[in-house]
C-alpha cells in the first residue's frame, strides 16, 4: 500500500505542476521525469541492500532510457518532480527534500574526487530552473530557487533567490538583495574582465600623457 501510495503521490505532483498534464494514462506512459523517479526508488531499494550492481544496472537502464541520470545512492524525498528532464545528474550523495522541482540540464554534481558527502542537499519546497549547475556538499537552503544557466557553489539560504555564475543571492525573505540586478541581466565574468582591462589601459594613457608633458616643459 505504501509504494502504491508514493507512486500516486509522484504522479498527482505532475498534474500540480505542469499545465501541459491532461490524462493518468499520458502521464504514466510518456513522462520521462516519472519514470527516472519509479526507476531511482527501485535502484535505491537494492542500493540499500547493498546489491550495488543490481543497482547500477537499473539506473543505467533509466538513463539510456529517459536521458536522465540518478546514481541509486541519492536520497529523494516525496513529490519529487523532473520537468522535461533530459541531461539531469543527479550524484550518488545527493540528498533531496520533499516537493523539489528541477529543470532539464541541471547537474547536482561534485567538484573533485573527495570521498564522503561531496554532492548538495536540496531542503524542502526548492526548485532549481533549466540549465543550472549545484556543485559541492552546500545546501540548497528551505523554499529557495536557483535561476536558470546558474552554477552555485556555497550553500543558499532559506527563502532565497540565487542566480548568477558565480551564483549569489538576489532576492532573500522576499526582498531584493541587489536592486541593480534583473533576472534577465546575470553577472558575465568576462565582461567584468573586460572592464577591468579598461580601465588599466585609461591609466596608463594617463600617465603616458602626463609624462609626454613633463618632458615637453623641459625642451
Amino acid at each position: 500500500m505504501q509504494l502504491f501510495k508514493r507512486m500516486k503521490e509522484d504522479i498527482e505532483v505532475i498534474f500540480d505542476q505542469d499545465p501541459a498534464a491532461r490524462s493518468y494514462v499520458e502521464v504514466i506512459l510518456t513522462y520521462a521525469g516519472l519514470h527516472a523517479v519509479w526507476s531511482h526508488r527501485l535502484a535505491h531499494f537494492f542500493y540499500r541492500q547493498k546489491f550495488f550492481f543490481i543497482a547500477r544496472v537499473i539506473s543505467q537502464i533509466s538513463r539510456f532510457f529517459t536521458g536522465i541520470e540518478i546514481h541509486p545512492g541519492a536520497k529523494i524525498g516525496r513529490r519529487f518532480f523532473i520537468d522535461h528532464g533530459m541531461g539531469v545528474v543527479i550524484g550518488e550523495t545527493c540528498e533531496i527534500g520533499n516537493n523539489v522541482t528541477i529543470y532539464q540540464g541541471v547537474t547536482l554534481g561534485g567538484t573533485g574526487k573527495q570521498k564522503g558527502k561531496r554532492h548538495p542537499t536540496l531542503k524542502d519546497n526548492t526548485l532549481v530552473a533549466s540549465g543550472a549547475k549545484v556543485l559541492g556538499a552546500i545546501t540548497i537552503g528551505l523554499n529557495s530557487k536557483v535561476g536558470a544557466g546558474s552554477v552555485v557553489l556555497e550553500d543558499v539560504p532559506e527563502y532565497s533567490t540565487v542566480v548568477g555564475i558565480p551564483g549569489h543571492v538576489v532576492i532573500q525573505n522576499g526582498k531584493k538583495v541587489r536592486k541593480d540586478l534583473d533576472h534577465n541581466k546575470l553577472p558575465d565574468p568576462v565582461d567584468d574582465c573586460l572592464e577591468e582591462l579598461k580601465e588599466e589601459v585609461r591609466a596608463l594613457k594617463q600617465m603616458v600623457d602626463q609624462l609626454k608633458g613633463v618632458n615637453t616643459r623641459d625642451d
